[in-house]
């Protein structure tokens, strides 16, 4: 038996790929969630299965910093005993796999770790193992949460070259590639499918959400004037927490006088890979993205100081500005017309899901 453990909207979309292979191949799961967010209609979006078990309900949310860190501190005490009763109710318990590096992850890869089961007879498994910005803080806590999952796991599958370089030294290091790359092209198709529609014309479109990026003043202003440089129609989807430290900083009623702007409404994740795959650039400070972008061969302005996606920077594509907004404003022009140069995908060619089926069948 297997059990996934996840706790947010992301890990599902970069999860729900493999799922749908565990279901093809008639392999049970017990699919547990953590309850950090709500999933809403996600599982029927993709067509997987509803969690067997919830947890909890998502912590209270506040954009103070440090009452963010308790709060999300608190949370993580209380969810390492809960998943760890209940991975001991499963009978036949071989894998228990987690993704990435959020505080469900660190959580699950704690709570079934031989730290706090001894005897266990089952491995862990990391997907999305071996990312490192260099910086414990950038981003945070993301950075430091990836570090401790590697610590717990037995099974490391690395989506790229570099993050598995990044593991050397350990037992069963696997380069699959991302599951990112087939939740893409899935969806596209689920898009497609089911007749959605994306903007007409040129355009570009935005995702701005980092923490250290929208609780700091500065920062968020060097955002708002990078994106006045955009010289075609963006379209932003914008998050709530966004929304609030823009206004805080009274930033939003500059926003809002850009012409070129578009502020929306956040889509599904079906709905919005129509709208990453017909726009002509993106910018962001997102980390999926990235690996989105070199998968539909579209330019990416990253608004960060630094990235755990390095390998998307050595494909002529990715952009990492460190905020300068001159550096930004000249890849805003040049990006919009630029000739994509031919690389190889550094995070696979949307095979992953089928990969890490292949090594847990042989691991068994």
């Amino acid at each position: 038996m297997i059990a996934i453990i996840l706790g947010t909207r992301a890990e599902l979309i970069k999860t729900f790929p493999l799922m749908l292979e565990l279901e093809r191949r008639k392999k049970p799961y017990i699919f547990i969630h953590t309850g950090q967010h709500g999933l809403g209609k996600l599982c029927e979006e993709f067509g997987v299965k509803k969690p067997d078990v919830v947890l909890s309900k998502p912590p209270e949310k506040t954009t103070k910093f440090w009452t963010k860190v308790g709060k999300a501190i608190a949370w993580n005490l209380a969810i390492i005993p809960r998943i760890k009763l209940s991975l001991r109710k499963i009978e036949g318990l071989k894998f228990v796999i987690y993704h990435g590096d959020t505080m469900s992850t660190a959580s699950a890869a704690i709570a079934s770790s031989e730290f706090l089961n001894p005897f266990k007879s089952w491995m862990n498994v990391h997907l999305e193992a071996g990312l490192r910005s260099g910086s414990l803080f950038e981003p945070f806590p993301e950075e430091i949460s990836r570090r401790i999952v590697t610590l717990f796991s037995d099974i490391l599958f690395a989506p790229s070259e570099i993050a598995a370089k990044n593991l050397r030294g350990r037992k069963h290091v696997y380069q699959v590639g991302n599951t990112i790359v087939d939740s893409i092209l899935l969806s596209i198709k689920l898009a497609e499918r089911r007749g959605y529609k994306s903007p007409k014309g040129k355009y570009a479109l935005m995702t701005i959400h980092r923490y250290e990026n929208i609780k700091n003043e500065k920062r968020l202003a060097k955002i708002v004037e990078i994106l006045r440089h955009s010289p075609i129609t963006t379209y932003w989807p914008m998050h709530d927490n966004t929304r609030k430290q823009l206004e805080k900083f009274g930033l939003m009623e500059k926003v809002k006088k850009m012409k070129h702007v578009r502020i929306t409404r956040l889509k599904t994740y079906v709905e919005f890979s129509l709208w990453l795959k017909n726009a002509k650039f993106l910018i962001t400070d997102g980390g999926s993205i990235q690996e989105e972008s070199l998968t539909l061969k579209k330019p990416c302005i990253l608004l960060r100081k630094r990235t755990e996606r390095v390998a998307g920077l050595y494909t002529g594509i990715n952009f990492l500005t460190g905020l300068d907004v001159e550096y930004a404003r000249k890849l805003l022009h040049e990006v919009v017309d630029m000739k994509i140069p031919k690389f190889k995908n550094p995070y696979g060619d949307g095979k992953a899901r089928k990969k890490i089926v292949d090594i847990l069948e042989g691991l068994e």
